[in-house]
């Protein structure tokens, strides 16, 4: 514990230097953080797909800078410190968890999932979807959205059902293409379908975002491949020539 109460110590007296004496750190603000931040956690995410524990450690530092960052532009404004948000967060860790600092008994990980969205509607929370953030991806907010109402008993009762419901979602789909019903409401019912789908993946215990990042990535892969084993430009290419190449990339990839 010294170590890392130490190795902290150090970064918050860094900050108070880079503060001081760096033009750029000097510049920066909440707002002008943002972005970077959000970078940061985006390199932080590909890091854990890729099971690079050296990526992570570093991304970690890069997250802990930031949040430092903050922490001090913060205790500037005379708004908060680092000290403030710990603070924070440790008491509503214990105030959260009544099972460990408290007498609740519980049985399982599901009653300590519905009891914390419980415990945050008695803190002033109006709506237990409150905490899905509005900027989230879309796909990350739908399993987001279904995953703290099911918490709540808002849920189907098997995988069957759901996907009956992407069934049901398509067949919709469809009958408004055919009725010619316009693009904003095949927009809407392309939504449901993918809506539909990351309720079938939760179900699943499929995380719909990483599956679809592997699958991007595979897609990415066997297009290199093309480009690099075509025996001229794509443009000049027909499908089927692609697409034999998409082959060869397939099997050389299943080896």
């Amino acid at each position: 514990m010294e170590r890392q109460l130490a190795a902290f110590k150090h970064l918050l007296e860094i900050m108070e230097d880079l503060r001081a004496k760096c033009p750029w750190d000097r510049k920066q603000t909440m707002e002008s953080l943002r972005k970077l931040t959000i970078e940061e956690m985006y390199e932080l995410a590909d890091a854990i797909l890729e099971k690079d524990m050296e990526g992570i450690k570093e991304e970690i530092g890069d997250l802990f800078l930031h949040l430092v960052f903050y922490s001090k532009i913060g205790s500037e404004k005379g708004a908060f410190d680092v000290a403030d948000a710990l603070e924070a967060v440790n008491e509503k860790l214990i105030r959260r968890h009544p099972h460990i600092y408290g007498d609740l008994k519980v049985t399982s990980e599901e009653d300590v999932q519905s009891n914390w969205e419980q415990l945050k509607l008695k803190e002033g929370k109006k709506s237990i979807l409150e905490g899905v953030p509005n900027s989230l991806p879309a796909l990350v907010k739908a399993y987001r959205l279904q995953e703290k109402t099911a918490k709540v008993g808002f849920e189907w009762e098997n995988p069957e059902q759901v996907w009956a419901k992407v069934e049901e979602e398509i067949g919709e789909f469809q009958e408004a293409k055919v009725k010619n019903e316009g693009h904003d409401r095949l927009e809407d019912e392309f939504g449901d379908i993918l809506f539909a789908l990351v309720n079938y993946a939760r179900f699943m215990d499929i995380d719909p975002e990483i599956a679809l990042e592997r699958t991007n990535k595979k897609f990415k892969s066997r297009f290199e491949f093309i480009e690099k084993n075509a025996p001229k430009p794509l443009i000049e290419m027909d499908l089927e020539s692609m697409d034999a190449l998409w082959n060869q990339a397939k099997k050389k990839a299943s080896r």
